[in-house]
């Protein structure tokens, strides 16, 4: 199990920038913001909402789908694994960025219908990382299931 694995549900913050290298191999990179919502306290105190941004990088098959169907405002599901990487800017400055490396990206949605498996064949599977091309409904447990039925 890698400790750096993480999942994101979060809407797209601008049009994804795809780089097509010699080999034929892509890289896909975007913007993806999460949000808590805000609440109140109990004495009355407001907390504010708080949305975080983090840099999805996607390469190969996840590029290419990418490209191909996410845009700003998109609403995805992301797993992946968290990288730093540093360099140096123009002022000799030591930069630090981290990104999210996605190993599977899908659309997200609540509510979707009953149409999960017809979206799967007409959309097709790319090998676990784009398993549904259009938004699909999350699966919840029945409420009468028991509890100690959990995976944790």
């Amino acid at each position: 199990m890698s400790l750096n694995k993480v999942i994101l549900i979060g809407n797209v913050g601008k049009d994804p920038d795809v780089r097509y290298f010699d080999s034929g191999n892509a890289v896909a990179n975007f913007p993806l913001a999460t949000s808590e919502r805000g609440y109140k306290l109990a004495n009355g105190t407001e907390v504010p909402e708080r949305t975080e941004w983090h840099n999805i990088v996607a390469t190969r098959d996840r590029a290419q789908f990418v490209e191909k169907y996410i845009k700003k405002g998109s609403l995805l599901y992301v797993e992946g694994k968290i990288r730093t990487r540093n360099y140096d800017d123009k002022d000799g400055n030591k930069r630090y960025v981290t990104e999210i490396y996605a190993d599977r990206i899908e659309f997200y949605s609540i509510g979707s219908g009953n149409r999960r498996g017809e979206d799967q064949q007409e959309a097709g599977n790319t090998n676990g990382t784009a398993a549904n091309m259009r938004p699909a409904e999350p699966e919840i447990p029945a409420a009468s299931e028991p509890a100690d039925d959990l995976p944790f």
